[in-house]
């Protein structure tokens, strides 16, 4: 089978297209054959092996990878199950998580994986799992409800357009924060206001907000503090600036800190992708509650070139790759 393949970490540039063996399904896994994948902010950080402490996953690999098959989420038709699988059967369309997704074939644990929601295409099923996980355990983590402020940083990412989408279905009055070009599309997703970052900082206005989600992943702790009520929430996702060793985990122990001495929870999401969510998920989706935003495509060859555009081309919704 075809895959994208990295023996060593670095750039994007070391990314290759080669024929490999297709995986076999371990007892509790299903083979996929792949017609989607979704590249998200954990792609880019396994294929650096940034934050180096994370090397200390063996899943991950301390000096190359663990597993040289880059992507996460996927979206494809059932090829095999392992012995112990019940739940699916090939043929059976699923989104979810596969280790390997940039490849014709991946695995992924059965309890990662859910039927495809009928009414989506298998690029837009693509780029669910990860981000839409991500956002939706993010806001359960103190559910949004008609009458709060919600305040999105990082509003046109794959997090943040979920999460938009999901504090407005909830009934929550939102704001989101996002860049100049990302701004219409905020609104579109039923942002009741819009940011504007390189204009102003969100701690220009007097507005105080019940819960704040930092998709971006860069704010100082004292600055999501200064735009929280005195009970409010701040939940962040990841830690794009905070250097190569710690990528910014040390934001997440210093908030936990924090928050047994304040009235106010700081605390980060480190989303695991579950059949449950995945299952809410299609519901929201089907019902209209919530949808993909693609910013662009690109075919399975071109898939270091769609990780070079998610590090530095700031696009909005997500990229996907297809099979």
């Amino acid at each position: 089978m075809k895959a994208i393949v990295q023996n060593a970490y670095g750039s994007a540039d070391q990314l290759r297209l080669r024929d490999i063996d297709p995986p076999v399904p371990r007892e509790d896994e299903v083979l996929v054959r792949v017609r989607a994948a979704g590249v998200d902010p954990s792609v880019w950080h396994l294929m650096t092996g940034r934050p180096y402490f994370a090397r200390l996953n063996p899943q991950i690999g301390l000096r190359r990878p663990a597993h040289h098959v880059r992507g996460w989420d996927a979206a494809g038709v059932v090829d095999a199950v392992g012995a112990g699988v019940t739940s699916l059967k090939p043929g059976d369309e699923v989104f979810g998580q596969c280790n390997g997704s940039f490849a014709e074939y991946a695995c992924g644990k059965a309890e990662q994986l859910a039927p495809k929601p009928p009414s989506l295409t298998f690029e837009q099923a693509a780029a669910f799992p990860v981000s839409a996980v991500t956002a939706l355990q993010a806001l359960d983590m103190d559910r949004p409800r008609p009458g709060r402020k919600v305040l999105v940083i990082g509003a046109s990412g794959g997090v943040g357009t979920y999460a938009v989408q999901l504090a407005v279905h909830y009934g929550a009055e939102v704001t989101g924060v996002c860049g100049p070009t990302g701004a219409d599309l905020v609104r579109s997703l039923g942002a009741d206001d819009v940011i504007d970052y390189t204009r102003e900082d969100i701690t220009d206005r007097p507005v105080r907000y019940d819960f704040v989600l930092d998709a971006a992943g860069n704010r100082p702790l004292s600055r999501l503090r200064r735009v929280l009520t005195p009970r409010g929430t701040a939940v962040f996702v990841g830690g794009e600036d905070g250097g190569p060793v710690l990528g910014g985990t040390d934001r997440w122990v210093r908030g936990l800190v924090l928050s047994a001495f304040v009235g106010q929870k700081l605390r980060p999401v480190i989303a695991a992708t579950r059949q449950q969510d995945l299952l809410t998920l299609t519901e929201l989706a089907e019902a209209g509650a919530i949808k993909p935003v693609i910013d662009r495509t690109y075919p399975l060859a071109e898939a270091a070139t769609a990780v070079r555009h998610l590090e530095t081309g700031h696009p909005q919704g997500k990229l996907v790759v297809t099979v």
